[in-house]
């Protein structure tokens, strides 16, 4: 049994058997998070990278659930620095976890904590779980190595940012969701702030167009994968 419960942002929370995997916990400062810190239970983090609206409230959750955070070798090293259980790995390599596979994909983008922290290259992230394949792109702009992704991975589901400015925006994102050829399509990234606002109607009616299925989430919506 797979749930993917979206809490807005880039935030997602996936319940994989008896396991529970955050990616991207960003809460508190999230005006469009359907959660608090303390009520957050998981047994492992992902991070695409460490902008402090992706790496969020990592060190408190983690250090509250004992959860392993699983993360590029550099932000790994930085948060074992603060006594936090850590898995690092880099792009392109693979893992298998309790729960299942991750493997750290490319994203074009940036990555450092606030005060100018070096953290190591931004990812995206796939997950296998059992028979499905979950791709969350993190940050990124659109790349044409999307496509080879697409071909060597049957992906399932594909959660894009559409919120421009920092990334792709919608019309990026659904060449994106050609290239990748993903099942369903999850936009995420968007309306946070200002400067990222986009209309997830006009991404779903724009991937709709070229063929593809899209879901938009509202927080604390789940879909069972």
């Amino acid at each position: 049994m797979t749930k993917l419960i979206y809490h807005g942002h880039s935030c997602v929370e996936i319940k994989h058997n008896e396991h529970t995997i955050f990616i991207d916990p960003f809460i508190e400062g999230n005006p469009l998070s359907d959660l608090k810190v303390g009520e957050v239970k998981c047994d492992f983090i992902i991070l695409t990278h460490g902008h402090d609206d992706h790496f969020g409230n990592t060190l408190e959750i983690a250090k509250k659930n004992n959860a392993l955070v699983i993360a590029m070798v550099e932000l790994s090293d930085y948060l074992y620095s603060k006594d936090i259980k850590t898995h690092g790995m880099n792009l392109g390599g693979s893992f298998n976890f309790p729960f299942g596979k991750v493997k750290l994909t490319l994203a074009h983008h940036s990555s450092s904590l606030p005060g100018g922290v070096y953290t190591g290259a931004p990812s995206g992230v796939l997950l296998t779980l059992g028979e499905k394949n979950i791709y969350h792109a993190g940050d990124t702009a659109l790349f044409y190595d999307m496509k080879l992704l697409g071909e060597m991975c049957r992906i399932d589901y594909a959660l894009l940012p559409i919120g421009d400015n920092f990334t792709m925006g919608i019309d990026d994102a659904v060449k994106a969701a050609e290239f990748l050829n993903a099942g369903t399509i999850i936009p995420i990234h968007y309306n946070t702030f200002d400067v990222i606002r986009a209309d997830p109607n006009e991404f779903k009616r724009k991937i709709e167009s070229v063929g593809k299925k899209c879901l938009v989430l509202k927080a604390g919506e789940t879909v069972d994968v």
